[in-house]
């Protein structure tokens, strides 16, 4: 299987970007071929233009050069993974920008869906799963990205993976990149480890 992993983060070294590196070596000991996409590192532009605004009017816009070139990139792949940093109970403005103007109308949703059949978004939380329990902040960051982005754009298996405590220091990166390194293994089983 193909599989693109989206990484969102203005430092390709960080913790997130390790992950990402964790989930792409873990996609190859599972046989699989990966591409990386580094939104902030290749400089995509996350602002939504007209040029890349959906049209309701018709079914047959032609989006933008760059919005283009990342629908090839997703149509080269089976599969998406998303790898970002939990921000304000979202993902970071590049990544939900680069969804805006790339899974667009008539090409990921209205009258053409895309054709990946699994996704996974794997978000990085400096904090637990009881604190994100207590407000329905899991569950409200799930529903968004599973039901109101890969659902609704016609991927039946999408998923969300947590990997809590990033910012706890100690043992906790080496423990989230061995986590993520596992997610990417068992990505194609249809299930993340432990759920």
């Amino acid at each position: 299987m193909k599989v693109l992993v989206v990484f969102s983060h203005p430092r390709r070294d960080s913790l997130t970007g390790q992950v990402a590196d964790a989930v792409v070596a873990g996609l190859g000991d599972a046989g699989h071929e990966a591409e990386l996409a580094d939104l902030h590192g290749e400089g995509f532009d996350p602002v939504l233009r007209e040029p890349d605004e959906p049209d309701w009017e018709r079914e047959d816009k032609v989006y933008s050069a760059a919005a283009r070139d990342e629908m090839a990139r997703m149509e080269r792949n089976d599969a998406v993974i998303l790898v970002f940093p939990i921000w304000w109970w979202s993902m970071p403005a590049v990544l939900k920008g680069w969804i805006d103007r790339v899974w667009n109308k008539d090409w990921a949703y209205g009258s053409a869906f895309l054709s990946h059949k699994r996704a996974l978004a794997i978000g990085l939380s400096a904090s637990d799963e009881p604190t994100y329990a207590k407000r329905g902040y899991d569950t409200a960051i799930e529903t968004q990205i599973v039901t109101g982005i890969f659902n609704y754009c016609g991927i039946e298996d999408g998923r969300f993976a947590y990997l809590h405590h990033s910012t706890d220091g100690g043992e906790r990166p080496a423990a989230m990149i061995a986590e993520a390194r596992e997610l990417g293994r068992h990505f194609a089983d249809g299930l993340a480890p432990g759920q």
